[in-house]
């Protein structure tokens, strides 16, 4: 297992990616900084909780399969590897699920509270209260 930590500007905010390639499966999770972090910033993003926080996303992140044979990269190119964009898209996708069928628990709960509340009070009125 291996992990690599890339920064780069997307041209509106300074992303860190941190990717971890293990059997041939890639998994990754970003970190937005913003403006651009100097490296008194990076440092203590490396040695704390919030790098931790990445690599813990990092690995619960969904794998996709790495590419066989990377592109050759000019020097001057800067950014993430296909699969890295493949694992984060995944990683999304995955949350908004979740996200989704959270939204319609509480959705069915407030529904269910605001029935009973209705059915009380017409029960309530029935009775002469």
């Amino acid at each position: 297992m291996s992990g690599v930590f890339t920064l780069y500007h997307d041209g509106r905010f300074w992303v860190g990616v941190y990717e971890i390639h293990e059997d041939g499966l890639v998994r990754a999770a970003r970190h937005i900084f913003g403006a651009e972090p100097n490296n008194a910033e990076l440092a203590a993003f490396a040695s704390g909780r919030d790098f931790v926080r990445l690599a813990d996303e990092a690995r619960a992140a969904p794998p996709v399969p790495a590419d066989r044979r990377p592109k050759r990269r000019i020097h001057d190119e800067v950014g993430i590897g296909t699969a890295a964009q493949r694992a984060l898209r995944d990683a999304v996708t995955v949350r908004a699920a979740e996200n989704k069928a959270a939204r319609k628990r509480r959705a069915a709960a407030e529904a269910a509270r605001r029935r009973a509340l209705a059915k009380a009070k017409s029960r309530a009125k029935h009775r002469g209260r």
